[in-house]
Order: C-alpha cells, then structure tokens, then sequence
C-alpha cells in the first residue's frame, strides 16, 4: 500500500522537473476525472455538480467541484505550491572560457542547498515562447538526458574545502555544458531542434537547471523515500489524490498549487496576487450567488495550506525544539509560530484534530527552537487575499532544499487519508461554535 503510492508519487515528481511541468501533469490528471478547462480571459458557466480548472502563467493551478446542495455553502481549500529551489538559465546563457569550454550562465531560485548539486547528472526544462503567424505560443520542453554538470574543484586545490567553504554562484554553480567543439549559440539551436522549430521563431524562454538522478525508496525496511523536489511536490501529490477521492454535497472543493512561494508569493501567479480570490468569486457569481453569499461562505470556510516540516535530523537532533519535534513515518504535521508566520491557532489545529481521528491518521506537532529563525510558507499569505481559518501542515522530511530530499514512505499515505476526509466534510458555523459535518 505505502510503496504503491510512494511510487505513483515519485513517477509524478520525475515528470515534474519544473513547475510547468508539475502544473501540465496535474492538468491531464484532472482531466481523466472529467475536469473541465476555464481560461481567465473568457466568460465562465459554472454549474452545481461540476468540476473545472484554471491556470495561470502556466505555473499556477486552481480546480474545483461544486457541490449540489449550495444553499449555506462554504469552501473547501487544500493549497500546495509547484516550485521548488534551483537554478535558473539566464537570458544569455552561453559563456566561453578560453576558448575551450562553453558553461552556462546561471542564478539560483529560492533558498537551495548549493553543495548538494556537484557532481551529479543534470539537464534542461521548462518553456519556451515560439511566435507562430501572429501569436506566441507556449511549448513545454525537457532535454530528457544527462546534459550538463557542476563539476567540483578538487580539494588538491582548495585545501579549505573539507572544512566547509562558501559556494560563490556566479564562480562555483556554473554547469559544463561543452568543449571548443560547441560553439555559442548550440543552446538555442538545440532548444529548438528539440521542439521542432525554427531557430528565428524562438522569442522568449524560462529555463532551469534540474537533477536527474532518479528518486528511491530504500532504508533497512524500505522505509524511507528520496527524490528531487519533495518539497513541494510530496503535498501537492497527496493533496491532489485525496481532492479527486473526496466529495460532499454542501461545499466547493478547492485543490490549489501556486507557483514563487520559494521567492515570497508576490507574482501575478503566486500567493500573494489576487489568483485564488478572483477564482473563488467567480465561482460564487457562477453559481448565481451574491456578494453577500461569497462573504457568508469565506467566513466558514477551511484552508489546509501544505508544505513540508523539518523532521529530526539524525546527526543533529539539537537544532528542533525539545518537545515540538517531529518524525518522519509518524504523521501529518501541525505547524505553529507565536510570530503568525503559519497561520494554525487553537481554531483550525482543533478541526484538523478531528478531521485526522476520522480518518484514523497520527498527527504531530512542528515549532522552531525559540533562539533560531525558521521559515514561513503561503498559508498566511494567502488568509491575507481570503480570510478562512487555515492550518499550516505539512509532511516531515530531512535535507530540505537539498538537490535530493529525504521523506517516510508512510506520510504520503496518510496526507491523502486526510485531504480525502477533508474534502468530504462540510464545515459551518453553529450557535458560535464551529462544526464539522458529513
């Protein structure tokens, strides 16, 4: 049952070497359940007992399914986000070192683990603009080999490097792309021969570097998984699984992935734009409510905003708080901050209690040593457009923002269990207090 799953989900995040990558495989997952397409620029119909999508920048994905019995409705919302740290092709991209290698120019994305991407096997993904007759089209592309490498300075020279060195991007990141045999400008050419086109239709491309070493399960009891991108990808793919399970009569389901929350969400697509909220009133409009429906639904609404957590590192179990630790194999976890930097309070860590006792999964609890500064996630950016009670979960993992990330085969299981429960309840407010019901 747990390899099963775990092995969909690291065949899910192969073909994900990018977030427009992520966000194409989820689309034709959706639209083997019968989701239907909406694009932002054109009219929507919307009706009780459909399902639909939308995407923005190709980067960004939001889906839907209506309930039936709409009359004291409210949302139901699972948010994930599609990118993940690493490097990022400049514009132009080609440099030539002494006549006698071609590198590229790169620079990072997000807060990566610069030492983990030596030495390994890597390659090129992510979309490219071809102007065909008079529109510029979008063409997904990865160059689907092993084609370029950050090769390491031998410690013979830098005797300082097993003492730990600070990695200089523009110096040290730098992939080998060719000898003098590859002169400047085979980048572009072999982009397009990849695609079909012609070189001068190519206008405008964003590129990333990606690992292509492939994702494993392995441990003494096989308990263990570790790939590329887990972070976020792991949530986003059991989220997803349990939105397309779950259903119930009373509520809009919402499955959400956004895109630059590993840069703060404040991009067109990102968390911080206003992507989720224009998609939640026009559905609310599509469903022949008003403003004061929209504001009635939002205020008994429920966000899950899923991002991974730090589990107990091995070698270093000082670095986690004594007693807000968390395991991997061990359950969902419950993240919290005094600062508000995750937005679960005795509210919403109550309702995701309830909702995991239902559906038979532990849950654990995550808050950063007091003396150290920990990151945040989308969660509170997101209350911030919408303001729906959220907790922030996520599934515990070591070597976050590493090349190759580390989870429990486990977890992935039960953060469907969950969503699936999630998205089957119906959540309203009574007398004061707030319910959960079926």
């Amino acid at each position: 049952m747990y390899r099963q799953l775990s092995q969909e989900m690291l065949q899910f995040l192969k073909e994900s070497p990018t977030a427009f990558h992520a966000v194409e495989r989820i689309q034709k997952e959706l639209e083997s359940h019968g989701y239907k397409r909406l694009r932002e620029s054109e009219k929507w119909e919307v009706k009780p007992g459909g399902s639909y999508y939308v995407t923005r920048n190709d980067s960004s994905l939001i889906a839907m399914h209506a309930g039936t019995e709409l009359s004291d409705y409210s949302f139901n919302i699972a948010a994930s986000h599609s990118d993940f740290p690493v490097f990022k092709l400049k514009e132009n991209a080609e440099i030539e070192v002494r006549k006698k290698y071609l590198q590229l120019n790169t620079e990072g994305y997000g807060g990566m683990l610069p030492a983990t991407w030596f030495d390994r096997p890597l390659s090129v993904a992510g979309r490219v603009i071809l102007k065909e007759d008079n529109r510029f089209v979008t063409k997904l592309i990865n160059i689907d080999r092993d084609f370029v490498l950050i090769p390491s300075l031998a410690i013979h020279m830098n005797r300082d490097a097993a003492d730990g060195i600070k990695f200089n991007k523009q110096v040290d990141m730098l992939p080998l792309f060719g000898t003098q045999n590859i002169q400047k400008g085979e980048l572009k050419k072999l982009l397009c021969k990849e695609l079909g086109a012609a070189p001068e239709s190519f206008y405008g491309s964003d590129l990333y570097l990606y690992n292509r070493q492939e994702p494993s399960i392995w441990g003494a009891g096989e308990e263990f998984i570790s790939s590329p991108h887990l972070d976020d990808m792991q949530c986003a793919f059991a989220c997803l699984k349990g939105f397309l399970a779950g259903e119930n009569s009373r509520s809009v389901n919402v499955f959400a992935c956004f895109d630059n929350e590993e840069t703060g969400s404040g991009t067109k697509q990102g968390a911080g734009s206003t992507f989720l909220q224009d998609v939640l009133q026009r559905i609310n409009k599509g469903l022949g409510k008003n403003r004061e429906d929209y504001l009635r639904a939002v205020s008994c609404s429920f966000m899950l905003s899923a991002d991974n957590a730090h589990a107990v590192h091995p070698n270093h179990p000082e670095k986690t708080d004594e007693t807000n630790c968390v395991y991997m194999n061990e359950g969902i976890v419950v993240k919290s901050h005094a600062g508000a930097k995750y937005t679960s309070d005795a509210v919403s860590i109550a309702l995701f209690r309830s909702l995991c006792e239902q559906a038979g999964v532990p849950v654990q609890f995550f808050a950063n040593r007091s003396d150290q500064q920990g990151g945040s996630t989308l969660g509170n950016i997101l209350t911030g457009k919408v303001s729906v009670n959220a907790v922030d979960i996520g599934l515990p993992q070591l070597a976050m923002h590493s090349a190759y990330e580390t989870a429990g085969i486990r977890d992935t299981y039960y953060l469907v269990k969950a969503a699936e429960e999630f998205f089957d309840s119906h959540f309203c407010e009574r007398d004061g207090g707030f319910c959960i019901e079926k």
